[in-house]
């Protein structure tokens, strides 16, 4: 058994090498199952469980009747340090980015919306869904939750821009510190539905409440990032007299 894994882990660790020098191009159709098997000298199986698990992380993806073939890379979004936009942050690595608005509509805030923004029960909150899309291609499904009196009746036209543009330009309450809470998550029925991606796919689940210059919570957003299309970067500065 630990033959059979480290062996796995080692061929899926050289596919994925030749995939980021470029040996292997975007587009590119991979070796055969059979082709790689005499390559590496294992079985079939070993093979297949590395190329469903480099197809599972989006790097590879499979065509019936076609093969395997390199997958588009994913798109890097930064969390720590940024104050970019994330058409911005799409567009610099050569994409087409997209904000899709799903539904814009005005709900009572449920008993998790008051506990995230600090608002009264049944206070007025605007629920704005949107998918993101880079090259056409959905990324990212995001409902944010935003108070009324925060910024009353925001329009359809600023829910596909930015929000904290527009709440900024809009406004006037500029963002100041937003709080983010990571886990993985396998996307349901609905999720899979915005994601265009098949049930169980594993996603980056993202909670974030957003605060203005004066402390007060004005955005509480739920996002599901595609695990095969997405991926972070998370940068840390220290000051030089910091104890690490």
């Amino acid at each position: 058994m630990e033959k059979k894994q480290s062996l796995h882990a080692h061929i899926k660790s050289e596919l994925l090498a030749r995939i980021k020098n470029g040996t292997y191009q975007k587009g590119e159709k991979i070796p055969t199952e059979l082709e790689l098997c005499k390559n590496f000298d294992v079985s079939r199986t070993t093979v297949r469980a590395a190329l469903n698990q480099l197809t599972l992380e989006g790097y590879l993806e499979r065509t019936q009747g076609r093969g395997t073939f390199v997958a588009d890379k994913k798109v890097h979004q930064t969390l720590s340090q940024t104050v970019k936009r994330y058409v911005d942050q799409v567009e610099v690595q050569g994409k087409t980015a997209e904000i899709i608005l799903i539904d814009l509509s005005v709900i009572p805030a449920s008993e998790t919306i008051q506990l995230a923004l600090g608002v009264p029960p049944n206070d007025p909150i605007q629920k704005i869904e949107r998918v993101r899309k880079a090259n056409h291609s959905p990324t990212q499904y995001e409902i944010s939750y935003i108070p009324w009196s925060t910024a009353p009746g925001i329009t359809k036209k600023q829910a596909e821009t930015s929000l904290y543009n527009a709440l900024k330009q809009d406004f006037h309450v500029a963002i100041a510190k937003t709080t983010e809470h990571i886990e993985l998550t396998l996307s349901d029925e609905s999720t899979s539905y915005y994601l265009d991606s098949e049930i169980g796919l594993p996603c980056f689940y993202i909670e974030t409440v957003a605060e203005d210059q004066e402390g007060n919570k004005v955005e509480y957003s739920q996002s599901y990032f595609r695990g095969d299309k997405t991926n972070f970067v998370i940068e840390r500065l220290y000051p030089e007299d910091a104890e690490i």
